[in-house]
């Protein structure tokens, strides 16, 4: 086998492993933050020994480094407890959906962070965007369960696109394993007091799928994404990536028998086209899916 066809393949397992993630608000009957908190404590077990196993450096070459990942650990946290929060309230569609229009939410940051002009073009897409939204929420009434995923769902978007702009200065210096080991460390961390504040019982399933989640779905997706971007264009890697809602939504409708409705298929339609346009126009390296 080639090594390039290898390389995709890795990245669509990655991908394909990433819009199963959302599954996990469904199957586990936690609260957003032990979901999360169980998610990232396995991760970070996984990415250590799998950083362990190809010799990375752990050791960061500024000890301001320590603070700003450890930042952004706190930012991931709240970025995967919106994201499964949406998706505990409403639907696995709307969740990954309404999560997808980070790509755009980046487009109109980058330019305050990096003091760039903001292209008319950009704006033009993010009004598409909000066409796309707007049709996945049923009602614009606030104690409807849709709507509330909706409005979690584009939190959790507009979070991940700072952590996606934030991480561009650490990819460069750092291993991306490395990176993310920082920051599902410091997540941990940062959810442990949720678990002393919240009275939950685990069962046996409970704890066997959280390791699911933090080893295969997070720890192992994670590592396949970045080996196989040795041999493939981030830009390829990204479009591939688009295809993490379409995943997670095909598996909703037979594991948890979830079907979306029209409304839902047709704004999903229009948000990811419009994502997909930003992603193809955009030179960017791309942040690491779910």
């Amino acid at each position: 086998m080639k090594q390039k066809t290898k390389s995709l393949i890795e990245i669509h397992l990655a991908v394909f492993l990433f819009g199963l993630a959302g599954l996990f608000g469904k199957l586990l009957s936690l609260p957003s933050t032990i979901i999360v908190l169980g998610r990232v404590l396995f991760a970070s077990i996984s990415l250590l020994l799998i950083i362990f196993y190809f010799k990375e450096n752990l050791k960061l070459k500024n000890k301001n480094d320590y603070f700003y990942l450890a930042l952004l650990g706190v930012i991931l946290a709240i970025h995967w407890a919106t994201f499964f929060k949406s998706i505990q309230v409403s639907t696995v569609a709307i969740g990954l959906l309404t999560f997808s229009t980070f790509p755009v939410f980046v487009t109109f940051l980058e330019p305050i962070f990096f003091k760039e002009k903001l292209k008319s073009r950009n704006i033009l897409i993010a009004i598409i965007t909000l066409i796309g939204v707007a049709l996945v929420i049923p009602k614009f009434d606030i104690s409807d369960n849709a709507t509330l995923g909706v409005v979690w769902g584009v939190i959790s978007g507009f979070t991940f696109a700072i952590l996606s702009i934030l991480n561009k200065k650490y990819v460069k210096n750092y291993s991306s394993l490395v990176i993310a080991f920082y920051q599902d460390a410091t997540a941990t961390i940062a959810l442990l007091p949720f678990l002393l504040l919240t009275a939950v019982t685990f069962t046996t399933k409970d704890i066997l799928l959280l390791i699911l989640l933090g080893v295969i779905f997070t720890g192992v997706s994670h590592s396949l994404f970045i080996k196989g971007l040795a041999n493939i264009k981030a830009h390829t890697a990204s479009i591939i990536a688009s295809l993490e809602p379409v995943y997670g939504i095909i598996f909703a409708i037979f594991i948890v028998n979830e079907v979306p409705t029209l409304r839902v298929i047709l704004g999903g339609i229009i948000i990811l086209g419009a994502t997909f346009f930003v992603t193809i126009s955009s030179h960017t390296e791309p942040a690491i899916p779910e």
